[in-house]
């Protein structure tokens, strides 16, 4: 039985470095952590959400994003429009990553806009994501989809953030 230990091990390790939740890095020094994406049905709308560590002493922006599962892929945030309503925009100048920190695009706040679906984005499904930084150029990342999942603990803001058409 000790001989199996070493394999079970092995096959143990893979599968965790396999997971969705892995961190996916780049030689550049970008670290895309927890990529997911949320997506409506057919024509309508999606967002991507991740965190993006920049490992390196050398700011970075991520500047444009596109994927081949929708008709138009922008960099999006909300902005409060001074009477409690959330206005959802696109934000072409793209977003910063300093050097040596963390961005998150996250429900509520900056993500990657999936505008015109193309597929049926279900759960379990993959789909490549390339996002395009001012430095680092092309990082092609796999999303998994995950229609069910909850906003992460702590967010203060919570809405259905595309499961509606349009941007």
């Amino acid at each position: 039985m000790t001989r199996f230990f070493p394999l079970f091990a092995a096959l143990a390790a893979s599968l965790t470095l396999s997971s969705p939740l892995a961190a996916q890095d780049h030689p550049a020094g970008l670290h895309i952590m927890d990529p997911y994406a949320r997506a409506a049905g057919v024509g309508k709308s999606g967002a991507v959400f991740m965190a993006i560590h920049n490992n390196i002493d050398q700011d970075d922006r991520l500047i444009d994003v596109r994927a081949d599962v929708a008709k138009r892929v922008e960099l999006h945030t909300h902005k409060d429009m001074g009477d409690g309503v959330m206005k959802m925009m696109h934000v072409p100048e793209g977003f910063a990553v300093p050097a040596g920190e963390m961005h998150e695009l996250a429900r509520g706040g900056d993500h990657v806009m999936l505008m015109g679906l193309t597929a049926d984005l279900k759960n379990g499904d993959t789909f490549p994501l390339t996002l395009i930084f001012e430095k680092a150029g092309e990082i092609v990342v796999d999303v998994p989809v995950d229609n069910d999942r909850k906003p992460e603990a702590g967010m203060q803001m919570q809405h259905n953030h595309g499961m509606q058409s349009g941007g």
